[in-house]
């Protein structure tokens, strides 16, 4: 047997030990695959983007400046972005968002359809992401949800009106002005108010179901239209307070807006609590209106995003409850409502 050493075991040993490697590194030693992408760490939250199809309305404004004093108390910066219900827009500033870094994303969207694309960009960029008073359609992107319980909340305002015309001791005709049934929301308000009138029957007879597609003109017209071939209607529930002026102007325009308690007063309901709701609460023409509790979605939003971020769970839907603010409660409950607020 021929002993090597010296010099030539040397480069003999490194040359088997560079074909070994080299073997190892072709064959994946053992792995057949890379291992699969970390997810971003927790941390802080420090940037927020918030981005909203509308301020049209008193309450996406609240809902904003609800929002922004949320992220204001907790010292987080706002990167803020209003697509004007153009949603190609709102997908560009919610990449615009991402390219920035921001640590969560709180999104208004036009609809349930077209933020799908924007909440698989978020997840791409491992950033969450908080639906604000509107949800997605059943996807399989990843997303936080806080809304109103439409459903429930208008069920409640619209049973309370009922005990209302039960009291009077007359079968009430009555109108319900329905949203813009693309809008997940108005279909929970239509719901729930169907569900609140089913077994009413004796008290309650629905006559007019008056589409609005969220417009006030369209609204009037409708309501005008309602009363003109129903003049005895003495019961209208709107999906939203947004429309209320457009009751008001075809109610007084037939000569029925008359006070509660006052003879042909027209029990009056709606959704959502602003300012116009407010001043008709107080005035003594408006018998309820469901609020939506604004402080309570802007808390739970941004709550949500900081949870995500420090890696505590978070569930896929947030709904807040609201209450249904009347004539009765007046007193007591005005101090959460956000349209009695904002019109200080």
């Amino acid at each position: 047997m021929q002993t090597i050493s010296g010099p030539r075991f040397a480069q003999l040993f490194l040359a088997q030990l560079f074909t070994a490697l080299a073997v190892c590194l072709l064959a994946g030693c053992g792995k057949s695959e890379a291992p699969p992408t970390a997810p971003a760490a927790p941390g802080k939250v420090k940037t927020v983007g918030v981005a909203f199809e509308t301020l049209q309305t008193e309450y996406w404004i609240a809902g904003f400046e609800a929002i922004k004093a949320e992220l204001k108390k907790r010292d987080i910066t706002m990167l803020e972005a209003v697509a004007d219900s153009d949603a190609s827009r709102q997908l560009q500033q919610v990449k615009n968002f991402i390219t920035r870094g921001v640590d969560g994303i709180i999104l208004v969207p036009k609809d349930a359809k077209t933020c799908i694309p924007m909440i698989r960009a978020a997840n791409e960029a491992k950033i969450p992401i908080v639906l604000f008073n509107r949800p997605a359609d059943k996807t399989d992107a990843q997303f936080t949800a806080v809304v109103a319980d439409n459903p429930k909340l208008t069920q409640e305002t619209v049973t309370y009106m009922i005990e209302q015309a039960r009291k009077t001791g007359t079968k009430h005709k009555a109108m319900v002005v329905l949203g813009d049934l693309g809008d997940i929301n108005a279909i929970g308000r239509r719901d729930g108010f169907e569900a609140a009138v089913k077994g009413n029957e004796s008290f309650i007879e629905v006559v007019a179901r008056v589409p609005s597609e969220w417009n006030q003109e369209k609204a009037q017209a409708g309501v005008a239209n309602a009363l003109q071939a129903n003049p005895d209607i003495s019961f209208i529930f709107t999906s939203s307070d947004f429309l209320l002026p457009s009751i008001t102007s075809a109610l007084k325009a037939s000569g029925r807006y008359k006070k509660v308690g006052e003879p042909g007063h027209v029990i009056l309901g709606g959704f959502d609590g602003d300012a116009t709701a407010y001043q008709m609460l107080v005035d003594g023409y408006l018998d309820a209106t469901g609020v939506q509790d604004v402080y309570f979605e802007a808390q739970a939003s941004v709550q949500a995003l900081v949870d995500r971020r420090e890696g505590r769970p978070v569930a896929e839907l947030y709904l807040d409850p609201g209450f249904v603010i009347h004539q009765g409660n007046l007193k007591e409950k005005a101090a959460r409502m956000w349209g009695a607020n904002i019109r200080k």
